[in-house]
Order: C-alpha cells, then sequence, then structure tokens
C-alpha cells in the first residue's frame, strides 16, 4: 500500500499561476485606461473650479486700481487668513503653489493675458496637459474668461480654437 502525500503537484501550481498571469494581463490596460479617464474627468473639473474662482475673485476685488479683475497668478487665490486680494483663500495650497501646479497627473498653465487702463485682469487663459501624454491623460485641455472648456486628442497645448468638449 502507498503512502500518497495530499497536496498541490508543481504542474497544478503553474498552471494556476498561468492562470492568474493571463487575467493580470487583461485587467492592467483596463486599470490603466481607467486611470487615465480620471486624470482627464479630474483636469475638466478642476479647470470648471478655476472659472468658477475666477469670477468670485473678480468680483470680490473688483476696484479701480490692482489688484482687481482677474488675478495676477494662481498664488493670489491660495490660503490666506484673513483672505485678501493677495491670499483670497478660493483654492487649495497645491492648485495656488504656482502658475504651473501639478494634480493627478496634469500640469496647469495660468496666464492673465490683457489688463485694462487701470492694470485690471480682464482676460485669463488656463491649460491642462497631461504630465506624460498617453500614460496620464489623452487629452489636453483649455479655457479662458469665456468659461468654455475645449479639449485636443493630440500631444499639443490645447487652444481656443480647438473644439469644445460636452
Amino acid at each position: 500500500m502507498r503512502n500518497r502525500q495530499k497536496g498541490f503537484s508543481l504542474i497544478e501550481l503553474l498552471i494556476v499561476v498561468a492562470i492568474i498571469l493571463i487575467i493580470a494581463a487583461i485587467a492592467i490596460p483596463n486599470l490603466l485606461r481607467s486611470k487615465m479617464s480620471a486624470n482627464e474627468a479630474g483636469a475638466v473639473g478642476t479647470l470648471k473650479t478655476f472659472n468658477s474662482v475666477m469670477v468670485q475673485y473678480a468680483s470680490t476685488y473688483s476696484g479701480p486700481t490692482p489688484p482687481c479683475g482677474f488675478p495676477p497668478s494662481l498664488v493670489n487665490l491660495g490660503p490666506g487668513t484673513p483672505a485678501s486680494a493677495d491670499t483670497a483663500d478660493l483654492i487649495d495650497n497645491v492648485l495656488s503653489a504656482s502658475d504651473t501646479p501639478s494634480k493627478a497627473g496634469y500640469t496647469y498653465t495660468y496666464v492673465q493675458t490683457n489688463q485694462d487702463t487701470n492694470g485690471c485682469g480682464v482676460d485669463y487663459t488656463l491649460e491642462a496637459r497631461p504630465v506624460t501624454f498617453n500614460t496620464t491623460g489623452l487629452r489636453s485641455f483649455f479655457t479662458d474668461q469665456s468659461g468654455v472648456i475645449r479639449g485636443t486628442p493630440e500631444d499639443r497645448s490645447a487652444t481656443v480654437a480647438d473644439n469644445p468638449i460636452t
């Protein structure tokens, strides 16, 4: 009579590992696509927030002399106590760290483009680009004082000439 040991053979274990690897090979690309999609949705949401905050800043700090109109820098929108035109406390310190902050796979670039005769900001542009195109995002986005968010699926900066996103 043979004494058989209980357990799995090497072949059985290799088959299980192979099946797990096949499932992982299918799931990982979908996970990466989901992450890029989430980054893009976050970028659009951030641009919407910026548009709202710009209007709020312009209406709160309107006046005949600077700072007035749209802020000269994203730093002016950052945390401050008490809130003032220099630190309006409208966005978090990550997005107000500089005029080119990065968050969730996207880099944002803000430029106050025009000023009136008093030096008040009347126009701005704001761009969101993937930190690494085709890895953190597949589209670049653009908005300005009109509040319309535009996008491009190409590896370039989005502009006012690109199609609005829906």
